[in-house]
C-alpha cells in the first residue's frame, strides 16, 4: 500500500508539473492524488467494486482539494485536476477500444459499462462534495450571522 501510494504521489506530481501547478502546491496536489488513490486500491483489495472504490476516492480527492483550497486560499481545480487523474479510468478505455477491435462484444459492453459507470463515479463524487461544501458553508454563515445579531442585541 505505500508503494503504491509513492507511486500515486510521484504519477500526480508530474501532472501537475504538466498542468502548471504553482511550485508550493506541488507537494500538497500530489498528496492529493495520493490518498485518492490509496483509497480506491485499499476498497478494490478488499473486494469492494471499481465504481464504489472510484467513487469513494473521488470524495477523498474532493473533500482534501477543498480543504487545502481553503487553506491556502486558492481555487481547488489546482488541487482536484491532478488529484483526479490517477483516478480515471485510463486502461479500461483502452481495453474497451481493443474489445471493440477484436470483435469481442461480450467484453466490449462489460469492461465498457464498467468505465462509464467509473467515470460518471468520479464526475457524481466531485458534485456531490462540492455541493454538500457549499450548503455546510451556507449554514455555517448563517449560524455566524445569527450570533452576531444576537450578541449585537445583548
Amino acid at each position: 500500500m505505500i508503494l503504491s501510494f509513492i507511486f500515486a504521489f510521484c504519477s500526480t506530481m508530474g501532472f501537475c508539473i504538466l498542468f502548471h501547478v504553482p511550485k508550493k502546491h506541488l507537494v500538497s496536489a500530489s498528496f492529493v492524488g495520493g490518498c485518492g488513490w490509496i483509497t480506491y486500491t485499499f476498497l478494490t483489495s478488499e473486494g469492494g467494486s471499481k465504481v464504489l472504490a472510484c467513487f469513494v476516492g473521488s470524495c477523498i480527492v474532493a473533500l482534501l482539494s477543498d480543504i487545502f483550497s481553503r487553506g491556502f486560499k486558492e481555487a481547488a481545480t489546482i488541487f482536484i485536476i491532478p488529484g483526479i487523474l490517477p483516478l480515471v479510468p485510463g486502461a479500461g478505455m483502452y481495453y474497451t477500444m481493443l474489445a471493440i477491435l477484436e470483435g469481442n462484444f461480450t467484453e466490449t459492453a462489460s469492461v465498457g459499462t464498467e468505465t462509464i459507470l467509473m467515470a460518471g463515479a468520479i464526475s457524481v463524487a466531485l458534485l456531490m462534495i462540492a455541493s454538500l461544501v457549499k450548503i455546510f458553508a451556507l449554514a455555517g454563515n448563517k449560524i455566524l450571522s445569527l450570533k452576531r445579531s444576537i450578541s449585537r442585541k445583548t
